[in-house]
């Protein structure tokens, strides 16, 4: 049987789609990588008992979405997106209860920033105004690559190999101190690209965009994930 992987959704309080309503949404490149991996992807839904969300899952994936609020002011010109308290408040509801049961998972960019949080790690906020000299890490052309450098003996060499990778990159926040966590990938600026816990089956973060790619390092890093949900 294929293995079943609950995908987190986003919450849009902020009428995006229609004023005056709520909705749930999931980009479906996350469901479209997973199927074409092996496993069936499956859309949560935000409100419903963690556990009981879990409880029938072979593992998570906590896809990207919008910015975690800074807890201090920052300059007028720079822009937040917030994701909704109440979001923040599930995701975390749902992958503590992930964790507990064991289960693989995978985080994406937000994803990623989300685990690292849950480790006890904090964040940049905004990396122009937090890490004066990083590089530009939110490109407009969705074509746009940077190097990473994969540190051997990690989980992510195992599914990529060792060595320098190139990635997709749209996120002006980052993983400041990984908490728990390890990391397992860097840019050429030193901002941390990827993190895992190595003392779990799979438990992976990167904050590169992977369902965007259309390249062997797509196929790889998902068939690895949903091998490990077997």
């Amino acid at each position: 049987m294929p293995p079943l992987i609950g995908i987190l959704p986003c919450l849009d309080e902020r009428g995006r789609w229609k004023p005056g309503r709520t909705y749930q949404y999931v980009d479906v490149a996350y469901a479209a990588a997973l199927a074409e991996a092996g496993a069936v992807p499956v859309h949560l839904a935000l409100g419903a008992a963690p556990e009981a969300l879990v409880s029938r899952l072979d593992g998570l994936l906590v896809p990207g979405g919008d910015d975690f609020r800074p807890p201090r002011p920052y300059p007028a010109s720079v822009r937040f997106e917030p994701v909704p308290a109440a979001q923040i408040e599930a995701d975390h509801g749902v992958l503590a209860a992930a964790l507990a049961r064991g289960l693989p998972v995978l985080g994406i960019c937000y994803g990623m920033q989300l685990l690292a949080l849950a480790h006890g790690g904090s964040l940049h906020y905004h990396l122009e105004t937090d890490l004066p000299g990083a590089q530009t890490h939110h490109f407009e052309d969705p074509d746009a690559r940077h190097a990473i450098r994969v540190a051997p003996g990690t989980r992510l060499a195992a599914c990529l190999g060792p060595g320098t990778a190139s990635v997709n990159s749209r996120h002006h926040q980052a993983v400041a101190e990984t908490g728990s966590l390890r990391v397992c990938a860097t840019a050429e600026d030193s901002v941390i690209e990827a993190v895992e816990a190595p003392e779990r089956s799979f438990c992976l973060g990167v904050q590169w965009h992977p369902e965007s790619l259309e390249s062997a390092h797509r196929a790889r890093l998902f068939e690895s994930f949903v091998t490990a949900c077997c």
